[in-house]
């Protein structure tokens, strides 16, 4: 079950205002999230005190919403807040990421979830930067955008087809055959290369080094910054990689560059392969990171660097919960 809120105002406490404006909300509620009448479970209104005209959900009722449960309350008069302003709360079963609906000067309420915002997460291997971003997309219900999987998954195809990652002519005639689409089922990035879900094979120590060569051709970037953005364009996201906030999403409100000691990601590194069963030793994830680091830094197109508007966060001391409470307060600050 999901909960979708939404807002709206009106122009004056009369029965017409309510109905077109809350027809116009529940409408846009559902057209946002590609929602069937039959998926809603309950909606629940509430409004400001200086609406006594007409209940919003008899409103919701008379717009053909009469398949669901409906409530109406009104909120205390609070002294500063926004006036005849009508919120709703959508109970739904769907899997669907929510986009929440705010209308009018209701917009002002929430400017975090009423636009398309996108988050920049940027930071060498091992930093934290992906397990954060999964969980600020959890928190703000949006679209986390796994940009590193895009990348390993064309790795992926030049090593299984014998082709040099270190060579820009030869990968530049295989992403001629590569077919990379990212879907999401059950709250997960589904990565797709020429249709067949590569999630568990795109995640070895093998492919994480070709990734990082092969990354450094423009014809490979180009053709993945392409599709990057045009995610982004169309929703709220949070995405991660080396050069998000510099250059894939340079105009992104929010960006922060993450990063730890090397010790610290070989560290983080080494506990992770010993999860999935992979027999990779700290010595050999330690020295790979600090290699790819170097290869990072001082690729030509697009190096990693941290962007000029980039809060910088070094996790190396810090918990997981401690970095996402930090991140989320400086996100708050800039709404």
């Amino acid at each position: 079950m999901k909960a979708i809120r939404g807002a709206t105002t009106i122009k004056a406490d009369k029965a017409e205002f309510i109905k077109e404006e809350v027809g116009k909300l529940l409408n846009e509620i559902m057209q946002k999230n590609a929602l069937l009448k039959e998926q809603i479970i309950c909606i629940m209104f509430s409004s400001t005190e200086d609406i006594k005209s007409f209940y919003p959900a008899k409103a919701a009722r008379e717009a053909g919403f009469e398949g669901c449960a409906l409530y109406s309350s009104s909120e205390p008069e609070i002294l500063g807040s926004l006036k005849l302003c009508i919120r709703v709360m959508m109970l739904v079963e769907s899997d669907n990421l929510v986009s929440h609906v705010y209308l009018n000067e209701a917009k002002r309420l929430r400017p975090d979830i009423s636009q398309n915002i996108n988050i920049a997460l940027d930071g060498p291997a091992g930093s934290g930067k992906s397990t954060l971003a999964k969980a600020i997309a959890k928190d703000y219900d949006i679209l986390y955008l796994d940009t590193g999987a895009m990348y390993r998954a064309v790795a992926l195809h030049c090593i299984n087809n014998g082709v040099d990652v270190s060579n820009e002519q030869q990968v530049k005639l295989a992403l001629n055959d590569v077919d990379i689409k990212v879907v999401y089922k059950d709250g997960e990035q589904i990565n797709l290369l020429n249709g067949k879900n590569v999630n568990l094979l795109i995640r070895s120590n093998e492919v994480s080094m070709a990734a990082s060569t092969v990354a450094v051709h423009p014809c490979t970037r180009e053709k993945m910054v392409l599709l990057q953005r045009e995610i982004a364009k169309n929703v709220s996201c949070v995405l991660d990689g080396r050069d998000i906030g510099t250059n894939v999403l340079p105009y992104a409100k929010f960006k922060f560059f993450i990063t730890a000691s090397a010790e610290v990601r070989a560290e983080r590194r080494y506990k992770e392969s010993v999860q999935k069963g992979y027999k990779y030793s700290y010595e050999s994830i330690l020295k790979d990171i600090i290699s790819r680091d170097e290869q990072d830094k001082n690729r030509l197109y697009a190096p990693l660097r941290v962007a000029d508007d980039a809060i910088i966060v070094d996790t190396s001391n810090m918990t997981e919960s401690q970095v996402l409470a930090y991140i989320k307060n400086k996100i708050q600050e800039k709404v």
